[in-house]
């Protein structure tokens, strides 16, 4: 029994030293996040858009600025957002056909000619 209290002492000791080296990363958001619409400015998608970052500038207290990049029915601005660096300071406004087509084209590589389905 004296043993198992030994190795959880020295089980725990470990933890806390593995544990000195980790440094608290800033926390999120730490500079402006930008949202963006795949729809024109002024539409539901937008208008929603902006109520939202509204609200997320004032809880959060740090600026979401919201973007618009219409064409081909949204998939543009998905797609910015689909090559876009994944750190979370890019998010997309989209509708769901929108992003069902951006699913497709990254599953199944509709993007390459040189694919076929069926």
């Amino acid at each position: 029994m004296a043993a198992t209290g030994t190795l959880r002492v020295l089980v725990g000791l470990l933890c806390v030293a593995l544990s000195a080296g980790a440094r608290a990363q800033d926390s999120y958001p730490s500079k402006p996040v930008r949202i963006m619409v795949s729809f024109a400015a002024g539409g539901p998608t937008d208008q929603v858009a902006r109520v939202m970052s509204a609200k997320l500038t004032e809880l959060l207290g740090q600026t979401f600025v919201v973007e618009n990049k219409t064409g081909a029915g949204g998939n543009i601005g998905a797609a910015d957002v689909a090559r876009a660096a994944p750190d979370g300071y890019l998010l997309l406004m989209a509708t769901v056909f929108v992003i069902v087509n951006l699913l497709v084209d990254i599953l199944y590589g509709i993007a390459d000619p040189r694919v076929t389905i069926g």
